[in-house]
């Protein structure tokens, strides 16, 4: 299954030392040993669409085997130090789990 999280920052939290941190959080928590495969992203440069949202300003792609694996994450102490740290950094977060289709 694919797990994607968006993240909206909060302004004061836009400046170059503070996305390095998160740029740091993001990759430690692609480190957990659940996943079977992840990154983190920003918005793409591509055109303008009335389709495409470009508002957000990171968001994840991760693998899992299964759903199982994947409830297990959340609950993961590593998920949770990230959430610890950068949940009072974030405007809004969205998330979107997809399962594979036949």
């Amino acid at each position: 299954m694919e797990h994607h999280v968006y993240f909206w920052l909060k302004e004061e939290h836009k400046n170059e030392a503070d996305l390095a941190a998160f740029e740091a959080g993001l990759d430690e928590l692609l480190k957990i040993p659940l996943m079977t495969g992840g990154i983190w992203a920003t918005p793409a440069p591509v055109m303008e669409r009335p389709v495409v949202d470009q508002s957000w300003d990171y968001a994840t792609s991760v693998s899992f085997a299964n759903v199982d694996d994947q409830d297990a994450y959340q609950s993961h102490p590593d998920h949770q130090v990230f959430i610890d740290k950068f949940s009072t950094w974030w405007e809004r977060v969205q998330v979107r789990d997809l399962l594979p289709g036949r």
